[in-house]
């Protein structure tokens, strides 16, 4: 047999059907993602002291409530967009949240300087299932876990607060 004809037989035995492989096996893993921003619907946020949780944001209904510092009731209507919805997503699974457990209780009668510890509430809902995670700030879990719930929190604070701003300056 000549060399080119024994590459060609070693490419058509060996890598074609490799690479076909591939392209089939991680297509199938892509469609079947848990997750995927094509089938997201809204997302739901609330969080407050102990079992009141007062702060609440929907962005299917855009509805936003949150006290502020001089503890008035604010309530709004806040749509968020397209780019900052999939922000979010991304954040979410880059932090993991869609393994984060459903609940991650605390001891809430603990008082902080006077002050129930922050309960948190985070759903992802997608058009056939949701994640949802409930948070205590006084959680005492694995490390990593609880920096990342804080940064998902962190994030999605962010993105209400730049949206708000954006919102108030468009007036």
């Amino acid at each position: 047999m000549n060399p080119r004809l024994r590459k060609a037989f070693l490419i058509s035995t060996v890598v074609v059907p490799f690479l076909a492989y591939c392209v089939y096996y991680y297509s199938m893993v892509i469609k079947n993602a848990p997750y995927r921003f094509v089938d997201f619907d809204s997302i739901v946020f609330q969080y407050g002291p102990g079992d009141s949780l007062i702060n609440k944001y929907n962005s299917k209904t855009a509805d936003y409530q949150y006290v502020d510092s001089r503890d008035s009731l604010i309530k709004m209507k806040l749509r968020l967009s397209k780019d900052e919805l999939l922000y979010l997503h991304h954040k979410a699974a880059e932090l993991g949240l869609w393994d984060f457990p459903e609940k991650e209780l605390g001891d809430t009668a603990k008082n902080r300087e006077g002050r129930k510890p922050l309960r948190y509430f985070i759903e992802f809902n997608y058009k056939k299932k949701s994640k949802k995670v409930i948070f205590d700030s006084s959680y005492e879990g694995p490390e990593k876990l609880v920096d990342a719930n804080k940064q998902v929190i962190l994030e999605i604070k962010k993105v209400l607060d730049a949206a708000e701003a954006k919102q108030r300056n468009s007036r």
